[in-house]
């Protein structure tokens, strides 16, 4: 009896201490991360995209995947949101539901969300998967895969 009454508290705390997440710090990297996401919806809805892409990697080594494939560098990229979205009518307003933010490392983070554009001339929506990098002490968005 001894020895079943050791063997459940035995498991008992293994089953406690492998539920147990640790506690992140607060503003820790996610909380950064959906900031930047925050930033961004708002800089949309407010038709700013110079200020939409402020959460995107300055590089030449951006990539963005949409329908029309990938596209490499941050000037060209800004330049594509703005032939795709030349006023507030096309870009109408939007929503992120964020359907998975996993920090892979300190240096990464995988983000899987919905999109959804309200839209007079007609709504518009999908998925998308962003890859953000820890890169000199900032987060920026280094690959945008948007379908």
């Amino acid at each position: 009896m001894r020895s079943i009454l050791l063997i459940s508290l035995t498991l008992l705390s293994v089953s406690a201490f492998c539920q147990t997440k640790p506690a992140r710090p607060a503003g820790g990297d996610e909380t950064e991360v959906r900031n930047i996401l925050t930033r961004q919806n708002q800089a949309w809805n407010r038709g700013d995209i110079d200020a939409f892409m402020i959460g995107y990697w300055e590089n030449d080594s951006l990539m963005f995947i949409g329908k029309s494939g990938v596209t490499y560098g941050y000037k060209n990229t800004l330049s594509n949101y703005k032939k795709n979205y030349p006023d507030t009518t096309i870009m109408g307003k939007l929503t992120f539901t964020l359907i998975q933010l996993k920090q892979l490392s300190p240096e990464y983070i995988h983000v899987t969300g919905k999109y959804y554009l309200t839209r007079t001339i007609g709504d518009a929506s999908g998925h998308f998967t962003l890859v953000f990098r820890k890169i000199n002490g900032k987060w920026v968005v280094i690959s945008d895969h948007s379908s």
